[in-house]
């Protein structure tokens, strides 16, 4: 991938990360709220965001360049 393209993922990958937070706090207000709160699908969601944020990083380091100190 060249550098447009890494630069156009990186946008998609944290677009969706922040999709996920507005999901998790969605779910999670809904079970504090005393309606059915699905433990499992916040965990599924919250694994998901982890593996985006990897992938961030990657992504991050690619288009960063190593300053040597």
């Amino acid at each position: 991938m060249n550098e447009q393209e890494l630069r156009k993922r990186l946008e998609m990958l944290r677009s969706e990360h922040r999709d996920l937070d507005v999901a998790i706090a969605a779910l999670t207000e809904a079970g504090d709220q005393g309606g059915f709160t699905d433990q499992l699908q916040i965990a599924r969601l919250k694994k998901r965001k982890l593996i985006l944020k990897d992938r961030i990083s990657v992504i991050e380091d690619n288009l960063i360049p190593d300053i040597i100190a």
